[in-house]
């Protein structure tokens, strides 16, 4: 270890300038940059990242850059670099903010299932409350302190059922795609009604109409069938086509802690 690393960065469970993490992100943990002067009066880096929060829920991600932040707070643009070097460290520590700690977990003795399925509910619930975080693409796994919480959250769910470690990992990869899968869907379609002349239509009837107009019974055998059914005669409840999927998910996890003995 070099001589001139700041013994800060050398105590156990505190990350070091070796992380490769952008300051900012490392200074959501609580590690000071000795290196910087004190903040500016007025101004900080959680200051900052509500402020992205704020714009992002009110007016859309799109919305959201380093010139309207620093014109929500009343700043100069410039000044915000001083705590965030650029819009995508920002975007991250938003996320991490609009996240938030995990919810109070449920007492381990009622199983993986019912753990997975909480963390799947709670989750459903953030994308719900912040869509625009479905807009930012995903560069890599979570490094800021809340996400880590709740992958933590989720991991713990599974610490009784014999998977490796790897596995446990590619569970939650698996659980968080389906549930970021629903919400987008969710997102999409909301945004899709509200640009039309009577939002808040019915979509399945619409759908089911446009199968019965155009699409041959001889080419489309199994779609006539369902529109023939009735199960396109209403929408379904958003909660039930999540939990239905979701529970199908659950059941292939479960196959493989079975077979984990």
């Amino acid at each position: 270890m070099d001589d001139d690393t700041d013994t800060e960065t050398r105590r156990p469970g505190s990350l070091g300038t070796q992380t490769g993490l952008p300051r900012s992100i490392e200074a959501a943990w609580g590690v000071r940059d000795p290196r910087r002067r004190g903040p500016k009066p007025g101004l900080t880096l959680e200051l900052i990242v509500d402020a992205g929060v704020r714009v992002a829920t009110r007016d859309g991600l799109p919305a959201v850059s380093m010139g309207r932040v620093a014109s929500e707070l009343g700043a100069s643009t410039m000044s915000l670099y001083r705590y965030v070097a650029a819009k995508d460290e920002l975007l991250a520590l938003m996320i991490d903010a609009a996240t938030g700690p995990p919810p109070v977990q449920a007492p381990e003795r009622d199983g993986w299932r019912p753990g997975l399925k909480g963390w799947s509910t709670a989750y459903l619930g953030l994308l719900r409350r912040h869509p625009w975080i479905l807009r930012i693409p995903i560069s890599g796994p979570p490094v800021t302190p809340h996400q880590l919480a709740w992958l933590e959250w989720g991991l713990a769910t599974m610490r009784e059922t014999g998977l490796a470690p790897g596995e446990k990992l590619s569970v939650m990869l698996l659980v968080s795609g389906y549930v970021r899968n629903d919400a987008t869907i969710a997102s999409d379609i909301s945004t899709a009604q509200s640009t039309q002349s009577s939002p808040g239509a019915a979509v399945m009837p619409s759908w089911r109409r446009v199968i019965e107009r155009f699409a041959d019974p001889d080419d489309f055998p199994e779609l006539q069938a369902v529109a023939g059914s009735g199960v396109l005669d209403r929408d379904d409840e958003p909660e039930d086509e999540f939990h239905f999927g979701l529970d199908r998910v659950l059941d292939g996890i479960e196959a493989l802690v079975r077979a984990r003995g």
